[in-house]
């Protein structure tokens, strides 16, 4: 798998502070309080670790890009390991908690990332998805000046989007693509790793909700 964010790191961490900061209230409220080692995947540059760390968990951050892994060791103290989400370098059973945060659309196969992410939780752990709404935010989505949404047909056109013709030119989108994961393909990736969906939302106040979070347990 490409590391599509390197030598760009600078540029996404700067575009996506904004976001990240007005994020980080909800992301605590979803985790909940909790203990234990917690494994953020696909941490990036670093921008939840502080917000994790908070919940009382000891946080650890996995991502596959050097670049952005060099901002997150500026960032923040955590143990920050280079890797690949689809075969973790862990033993089974490792965390208490796993965070899965924006990360679906920048990897080939969500389904094996999150049965990674079942393998190194311990019973009754929680994993954590927090990212782009696949019905409202996509390759798909035509977003209008008035406010209004065009859903066009491709989103049934699962998987890499190089590009989008209503993309917004040097976004970051346009930048690096996507991959498009439909509703159902994204909800049995839970349900085929094994894992039990405990609660689904739409965070954020806005009148189409751009984001989903999903929370789901290892049975113990």
């Amino acid at each position: 798998m490409n590391a599509r964010y390197d030598g760009l790191a600078e540029w996404y961490d700067e575009f996506n502070a904004q976001g990240a900061a007005g994020n980080a209230p909800e992301l605590a409220d979803l985790l909940g309080p909790g203990d234990g080692l917690c494994l953020d995947l696909g941490c990036g540059t670093g921008q939840y670790l502080d917000v994790i760390r908070s919940t009382g968990r000891t946080v650890v951050g996995l991502d596959r890009s050097a670049d952005q892994l060099r901002l997150a060791r500026r960032r923040d103290p955590a143990p920050l390991l280079q890797g690949d989400g689809h075969t973790l370098p862990f033993r089974d059973q490792v965390f208490g908690t796993v965070t899965a945060l924006w990360v679906s659309t920048d990897i080939p196969d969500f389904a094996a990332l999150t049965k990674e992410a079942a393998r190194v939780l311990r019973p009754g752990g929680l994993l954590l998805f927090y990212g782009v709404h696949p019905c409202f935010n996509g390759p798909h989505i035509e977003n209008r000046g008035d406010g209004a949404v065009i859903i066009h047909p491709t989103y049934r056109r699962a998987g890499w989007h190089p590009k989008s013709p209503w993309w917004r030119e040097g976004g970051i989108r346009d930048r690096f693509g996507m991959s498009h994961v439909p509703l159902p393909d994204l909800v049995n990736a839970f349900i085929d790793a094994g894992l039990v969906i405990e609660r689904m939302t739409e965070p954020r106040d806005h009148p189409v909700p751009v984001a989903l979070a999903v929370r789901a347990i290892r049975p113990a």
